[in-house]
């Protein structure tokens, strides 16, 4: 058996004029009882872009998105001269919020006395599913228009020199997104504490393409929150992924084909290259630094900063002449970042530290796992052997030396330092 149309004109009654799902005959629930919000599709241009922000219950008065007409003040409605006397009735007003966002935005119907809003909720309320004589109602909350759509108008009522009245809500928030499907431009979002993006489908990304050169800019003085886990956590990784390692305590960067830490690191290289020749104390360097930014050698041996040379801009000058012979090397020390608290290999078992413990004033070395080395202010501390440089005494005698230096002699098989400008044995 085809469905009646009856069945037909129901849902489209609770569809259309409710936003609601049907649920049963119109015999055994009415549409204003139907609970199963069904929303209409909305045009992009009139969309209600704030309606997140319209609260579940109507408010008392006026406020935020929503302007309220209150039961004591409501909208004086004009007569659609168009239809049968008395049968429609004009807000003039669009966008009345309906009983999708909550029972209380069901319209109230009031027929008084024209002109007279205030004593409008003293006169005859009329309700939407009329008084048993067929004359309900039907409002349309998009177009703000009343019309009785029972066969019969209200029953007893008469319309001389009266009105109808409607109290509710209206929606006057932002309508639209002023947006097309490709064009975005500038838009603010209201989201409280903030607004998030997801993507509907589990395991998709979410992709930011400028055209052309553009690029993606963050502006604004605070900061930018980025992945946080321990390396069990890491991901697969692709190939400028970025996350902070609460593991290391570093940011980490994917090069594709692993993790690297964007911790601090130190470049040197080869710039300066000298001879000794027993007289000059004074030698031009090719690019300006300090004492404390080259490391200098002679035939391999650091040179003590201070002790042995000074450095003024491009100007190394030397408190002895080195030796004819000697082969004089300036390395250039750079870091690629500013430093932090630890310097450590990929697997986080050989490092140094500055900070293990909250303002230790420790520095701390450790290899493949274990501390080998602590020192302060004051001491120097190892936990294993300690090699010195070793060499033959012709190899000893062609250093440019200062006191305190310490080798350990493979001629005479003896520990020697140089004190007071000559080499001495230990034992």
């Amino acid at each position: 058996m085809a469905i009646q149309d009856s069945q037909k004109v129901d849902y489209l009654w609770k569809k259309l004029g409710y936003s609601a799902t049907k649920t049963d005959t119109n015999a055994n629930k009415k549409a204003p009882n139907e609970a199963i919000a069904s929303p209409l599709l909305m045009r992009f241009d009139t969309m209600w872009s704030q309606s997140a922000s319209i609260p579940s219950t109507l408010p008392s008065s006026s406020e935020g998105v929503v302007t309220v007409y209150p039961t004591s003040s409501p909208l004086e409605t004009t007569l659609d001269g168009t239809a049968t006397a008395n049968r429609t009735w004009k807000t003039g007003q669009l966008n009345w919020i309906s009983p999708e966002f909550g029972s209380t935005y069901q319209v109230k119907v009031y027929i008084h006395t024209a002109s007279d809003a205030s004593g409008a909720s003293g006169g005859d309320q009329v309700f939407a599913t009329g008084s048993g004589n067929d004359d309900e109602w039907f409002f349309d909350y998009q177009s703000g228009v009343l019309h009785f759509i029972g066969d019969n108008l209200p029953n007893g009522i008469s319309f001389t020199g009266k009105s109808v009245y409607i109290s509710g809500g209206r929606y006057t928030g932002n309508i639209g997104t002023g947006l097309s499907a490709t064009d975005f431009g500038d838009f603010t979002t209201s989201g409280d504490p903030q607004t998030t993006l997801t993507s509907a489908v589990t395991n998709a990304d979410i992709g930011l393409d400028p055209n052309g050169t553009g690029q993606v800019i963050i502006t604004g003085t605070n900061a930018l929150t980025v992945p946080s886990g321990t390396t069990a956590q890491r991901p697969s990784g692709s190939t400028g992924d970025i996350r902070v390692n609460t593991s290391t305590g570093y940011l980490e960067y994917y090069n594709g084909s692993g993790w690297q830490d964007l911790a601090p690191s130190a470049v040197s290289s080869t710039l300066d290259t000298f001879a000794g020749d027993d007289s000059t104390t004074v030698f031009t360097l090719s690019t300006s630094t300090s004492t404390n930014d080259v490391i200098i050698t002679h035939n391999g041996v650091v040179q003590i900063a201070t002790t042995a040379y000074s450095i003024s801009g491009t100007t190394l000058t030397y408190t002895e002449a080195p030796k004819t012979g000697d082969v004089i090397e300036v390395r250039y020390i750079s870091t690629a970042y500013s430093p932090g608290s630890v310097i450590r290999d990929a697997d986080n078992d050989t490092k140094i530290q500055t900070e293990e413990s909250s303002d230790g004033d420790v520095i701390r070395f450790d290899a493949a796992g274990t501390e080998v080395a602590t020192m302060t202010d004051t001491v120097t501390t190892f936990a294993t052997a300690v090699k010195v440089a070793n060499m033959n005494t012709t190899a000893r005698n062609a250093l440019s030396p200062a006191n305190g230096w310490v080798i350990y002699n493979t001629t005479d098989n003896k520990f020697q330092g140089y004190a007071n400008g000559s080499w001495v044995d230990f034992h």
